[in-house]
């Protein structure tokens, strides 16, 4: 199946080459994570890559022996009419990308776009980039990369199955800036709890960040209640956790899943009768059915998203589910500036927007900006 579709990368730098290079505190997550190597670890054929700067061209082109490459994506969605096309830039201008990319493609056989997170930056952009995919019936996956993850999966397919009875209550933790890696927290956080979001209380880190002058709209770090529309409660935490940072607890009736240090650990209990002193039930430790094979969450995105064009289904994260998240987000910072307030969705306002956090400084090349910093010895 893979080799009918040829892909093709917008931003040939950090997600769509080079992440793959770096030590950080994911290190534990199975490579590989960039979306080249994805592409080619599944045997799809990348045929081409954009990118305006030079140095990236180069760059990639040395690593991954890719010659068809283009300074602009417009000659390169023309000329080459990829099947399926990665857009690996930040987040700023993203959605005036996809519009193209929609565009240019839809004629020319494109069937599927595969976004990195956050989706965009304001909710206007989001509706837009949304609407224009599902108009042209192209799948729209976005890369936030746990709603792919083995393990998560394996927590999902048990709530669903009823082992943990009806569900009550999701709690999330992981130290993020709300729309930036705060959308791989939500975005699980929503797919654990199987509902949307109707309504959310937030608190910011500090009254400043979420003040309501223009410039306040950068990310920024906080805390949110959230009710779903089939009764189930979360709590997210994206402040500083301690040594709670990115785990996910999911409570019900009858059982809890709680995956400890990003998913390397997860605990399974279920109610028992009788306990050990005759007096009722208690909790007692299952054997969590952990997955034989691990594949790299991003790997198995692009599994997905092959599967999303085969056969109608959405994407793990979509590009709706990754609108939600950023909704969820302007939401609790909204919930902020009026006296933490509930904010009920969908927020009628959608010229909303946060600058992402690697919004900071992208005129630049995010490895650009790496190479300067340790030249300069910051």
């Amino acid at each position: 199946m893979n080799g009918r579709y040829r892909a093709a990368v917008i931003g040939l730098g950090r997600m769509g080459s080079a992440i793959d290079d770096e030590q950080g505190g994911w290190g534990h997550h199975a490579k590989p994570w960039a979306h080249t190597p994805c592409y080619r670890a599944v045997g799809v054929e990348v045929v081409a890559g954009a990118d305006p700067h030079e140095g990236q061209r180069a760059a990639y082109r040395a690593k991954w022996g890719i010659e068809t490459l283009y300074a602009d994506y417009h000659e390169m969605m023309e000329r080459e009419r990829p099947e399926v096309v990665s857009i690996c830039t930040s987040a700023r201008p993203r959605a005036g990308v996809l519009l193209d990319v929609v565009e240019l493609g839809a004629p020319r056989g494109l069937k599927a776009i595969w976004a990195e997170k956050p989706l965009c930056i304001s909710l206007a952009e989001g509706d837009r980039m949304v609407a224009a995919c599902r108009r042209a019936g192209i799948a729209l996956a976005v890369g936030c990369s746990r709603n792919w993850s083995a393990h998560y999966e394996r927590m999902r397919e048990l709530v669903e199955a009823g082992e943990l009875g009806d569900l009550l209550q999701v709690v999330s933790q992981g130290e993020a800036f709300i729309s930036h890696n705060g959308s791989h927290l939500l975005a699980l956080t929503n797919r654990l709890a199987g509902g949307r979001v109707e309504s959310v209380f937030g608190h910011a880190h500090d009254d400043e960040a979420a003040s309501a002058d223009e410039a306040s709209d950068d990310d920024l770090q906080g805390n949110g209640y959230l009710t779903y529309d089939n009764g189930v409660q979360a709590f997210v935490r994206m402040m500083p956790c301690g040594a709670a940072n990115w785990q996910f607890e999911v409570s019900g009736t009858r059982g809890r899943l709680h995956a400890l240090a990003d998913g390397q650990e997860i605990a399974f209990y279920k109610l028992h009768t009788p306990s050990l002193d005759g007096r009722g039930e208690e909790p007692a430790r299952q054997i969590f059915p952990t997955p034989t094979t691990v594949e790299s969450p991003n790997a198995r995105a692009v599994r997905d998203l092959l599967a999303c064009i085969e056969t109608g289904k959405e994407p793990n994260c979509s590009g709706a589910d990754a609108l939600h998240a950023l909704e969820i987000a302007v939401a609790m910072r909204q919930s902020h500036r009026h006296g933490g307030v509930r904010v009920d969705l969908p927020l009628a306002d959608r010229s909303l927007r946060i600058y992402s956090r690697e919004t900071r400084g992208d005129s630049e090349p995010a490895v650009v900006r790496a190479a300067q910093r340790r030249a300069g010895g910051g």
